[in-house]
């Protein structure tokens, strides 16, 4: 096995070993697919090495197989052509890293194996993998790579509360000594252990220090070191540093919500439970009291969970109004139209818009669609709605009760909104019948029968209940303990009513808030709310309200029978038990000094702000650091030039001079040889300058040969300016791509880290032969001793 093989293998063992400690954070199969991407990466810069290609061009090509494999796994459908990662890939890659960033920041360890989560951990353990290889096979400087490991260990241990088991500090250290290992034991087999290091050692002495302790004594010198730098260059990091979430704790400071599209339901309960109540969205028009707004429906129910059923490619979004609500078959040019704006906060992080019921026009066109039978808006390339405004217009449906008995429907809406699982609970079927005996078959009367039932008492409104919507939860609720959320009584509404022969599906979105005395209406993200909405011929889909008043105060007005439309359902006054975390408030004429509900710590409002504050300045400041960190080599490249072209001539001048010259002709990669001496690189540099040059470097190259070998003492030309000369000659003969890499990445800054290894390597070389030493003169008079 080649050098480079061997270190490269020990490379991603130590990789794989130091993932191990985010196994308290992440969950799901992240380990085996970060394994197999930094296995990926080994291979390719393997295969590379051994086909001897460009140093420089291995990490590039390494680093195209992480973002290909990723896309691949996590990012398929908005790849070109199934295989080209393309700009959709990188807008959802990026929408897939901001949405684990909140989840870290929000919720407690172990994460759940959601797909956005998995992306993160295994494209962060894939990149640290091939930065680990970079380090330690390009740069060959193994052990500058366990600052990486150290990283992926302190993160989790700072985070995590409670710590991270005192055993899981082994993996990583293990592979770092493996990494280490392997390093030494290719230095060996290529050059053999030096025992001298320096010259002036006999090499012929029959003195020789242990191989196994000289290994020892290097590991033992590195990780004191990296116990002495890391605390000085990383800051303390005290538990809950990411944000509130893995430690579960604090009172935070609005990070916001998700609402994905492949949960919308879980991520709402995740909000309601666990979230901020920070602003949302703020909206001007509509009724004084407010309207629901809504960002998705969920229709398919598989026993297990409500989720979206198979969609269409929906509907473009143009300057027309858009399609008519479905099942409605009455004229719409006689229904009044309401127009509102909507300014939603960066906060809100939803691949929904969140829209009223039935929308006619919006402003929103590019990059979002619309379903005609969802009647949702919904980003095409996984844009969120976050720091939108737009204007829309929408349909103000207000069926009258009797309209409503009256409606008949004469066939299903869909495919999906009728249909319940076979093994549903038989004891549900039966308790949907007793519900509605006095509604006479009548579906209307049916529904609100339902209604007023889950509304009647017997059920507690709380969110300290699991977020879950399958059919043993649902039993448990509609027959047993009776206590949950909103998604509870929606999902348990809409099943009872499909086993009645009433089309159902669940809605996710915003409840009512009222209007401020400026006529704007601010929602917040504990008004996040699910709520059936039933089918009638005739008339369309008709929301229904069965969370209790703990929560909603009223019910819409078509709910009524006998009613007048005048009013929206608004919240309910804050009578309700409240559960800790539950921080909504439910009341609807705010108190002049209102006190903080349990979980609000007392905190503000947080403004949308602009672009600047909502992270535009850690992107300028991200950038001007980056920029600041490509700079260092040129700014100390250029500093050293000119230090060494102001001394005056001396010894040490002209040495600086002459590896001016040197670092120079590296820097332009071009080969100067060390073992040369000055005589031949300056019939070397003759060759290559042009003639008008060629004076100069001969007698610079002349000046460092007396200076070193004629013996001067007190008397050194001034040749600073041939060096110039000569520098600029190297300059002006090579390509601008070359030119630019030596001013931005000076590789003589890779000869002076590895000269100054070899330097510590031969320092402890040094300290093993002393050692040595010692210990022979000790041991033989120690057995004269034990002889006599």
């Amino acid at each position: 096995m080649t050098g480079h093989v061997r270190i490269s293998l020990a490379a991603w063992a130590a990789t794989v070993l130091g993932a191990l400690v985010l196994t308290p954070v992440f969950s799901g199969p992240f380990l085996f697919i970060s394994a197999f991407l930094c296995g990926a990466i080994t291979g390719a810069g393997i295969l590379l090495q051994n086909l001897r290609a460009p140093r420089v061009v291995v990490p590039v090509v390494q680093l195209l197989v992480l973002v290909e494999l990723v896309s691949l796994f996590f990012l398929r459908d908005t790849m070109q052509w199934g295989i080209l990662p393309w700009r959709d890939t990188a807008l959802a890659f990026n929408q897939q890293m901001v949405d684990a960033m909140d989840s870290i920041n929000r919720y407690s360890a172990p994460l759940p194996a959601e797909r956005h989560l998995l992306l993160f951990a295994s494209a962060v353990i894939g990149a640290a993998g091939l930065l680990i290889h970079l380090v330690a096979v390009q740069i060959r400087q193994a052990a500058w790579a366990g600052l990486l490991l150290l990283t992926m260990y302190t993160v989790p241990a700072a985070t995590v509360h409670g710590g991270l088991p005192a055993l899981l500090f082994i993996p990583p250290a293990v592979g770092y000594i493996v990494l280490l290992s392997a390093e030494g034991r290719t230095r060996l087999s290529r050059w053999g252990r030096r025992i001298s290091g320096v010259s002036h050692l006999d090499a012929a002495e029959p003195i020789e220090a242990s191989a196994l302790g000289q290994a020892g004594r290097r590991i033992g010198l590195s990780v004191v070191a990296l116990a002495a730098l890391v605390p000085a260059l990383i800051p303390a990091l005290p538990e809950g540093v990411i944000g509130n979430g893995l430690a579960g704790g604090g009172s935070g400071s609005g990070a916001g919500a998700i609402i994905a599209a492949n949960d919308p339901m879980l991520d709402m309960g995740k909000n309601l439970k666990r979230g901020d109540n920070v602003d949302a969205l703020t909206y001007t028009g509509g009724p004084a009291g407010g309207t629901y707004l809504r960002l998705t429906v969920l229709d398919a129910f598989d026993g297990k969970a409500w989720r979206m059923s198979q969609r269409g490619e929906g509907q473009k979004i143009g300057n027309s109004p858009l399609s008519p609500p479905s099942g409605y078959n009455g004229d719409l040019s006689k229904v009044p139209q309401t127009k509102l704006k909507i300014d939603v906060s960066r906060s809100f992080r939803s691949v929904f818009a969140p829209v009223p019921y039935p929308l006619r026009q919006i402003s929103l066109k590019k990059n979002w669609k619309f379903d005609p039978s969802a009647l949702d808006v919904q980003s095409t390339n996984g844009q969120v709605v976050g720091g939108q405004d737009y204007n829309l217009s929408w349909y103000e449906l207000k069926p009258s009760p009797q309209d409503l008995i009256d409606s008949v429907t004469l066939g299903e809406p869909d495919q999906v909104t009728s249909d319940y699982p076979r093994d549903t609970n038989p004891e549900l079927i039966q308790l949907a019948k007793d519900v509605t005996s006095r509604a006479g078959g009548n579906h209307y009367q049916q529904a609100v029968e339902l209604q007023n039932w889950f509304r009647s008492g017997e059920f507690t409104y709380s969110t300290d209940t699991d977020s879950q919507s399958g059919m043993r939860a649902l039993s448990a609720f509609l027959l047993e303990n009776k206590t949950g959320y909103c998604e509870q009584f929606a999902t348990g509404m809409a099943l009872l009513a499909r086993t009645l022969g009433i089309p159902s599906r669940v809605a996710v979105g915003f409840m009512p808030r009222p209007a401020d005395n400026d006529n704007k209406h601010l929602v917040k993200m504990h008004d996040m709310h699910a709520w059936p909405e039933l089918y009638f011929g005739g008339i369309g889909w008709v929301p229904f309200e069965p969370t209790p008043s703990a929560r909603i105060s009223t019910t819409p007005d078509w709910t009524q029978p006998g009613s007048a439309v005048t009013t929206s359902p608004t919240t309910a006054p804050s009578t309700a038990p409240t559960t800790p975390g539950q921080t909504f408030d439910p009341g609807i004429d705010r108190p002049e000094n209102p006190r903080n509900l349990p979980g609000d710590q007392g905190l503000t409002p947080i403004s949308g702000g602009n672009w600047f504050t909502n992270g535009g300045a850690k992107i300028i400041g991200l950038v001007l650091a980056v920029i600041l960190l490509l700079g260092v080599p040129w700014l100390i490249r250029t500093l050293t030039r000119r230090k060494r072209f102001s001394r005056v001539p001396s010894r040490l001048g002209i040495e600086g001079l002459w590896a001016e010259v040197r670092d120079t002709s590296r820097d332009l990669g071009l080969e100067w040889s060390e073992i040369s001496t000055p005589r031949q690189l300056g019939d070397w540099l003759v060759a290559r300058l042009p003639e008008e040059t060629k004076p100069q470097a001969l007698r610079l190259a002349r000046g460092v040969e007396a200076m070193r070998y004629a013996g001067q003492d007190s008397t050194f030309p001034d040749l600073r300016t041939e060096a110039e000369a000569v520098r600029k000659a190297l300059w002006r003969d090579i390509s601008l791509a070359r030119r630019w890499r030596a001013r931005l990445l000076p590789p003589s800054w890779r000869w002076y880290l590895n000269r100054g290894s070899s330097e510590a390597s031969d320092l402890l070389d040094e300290f093993d032969l002393l050692l040595a030493r010692i210990r022979s003169a000790v041991l033989p008079r120690r057995a004269r001793r034990q002889a006599g």
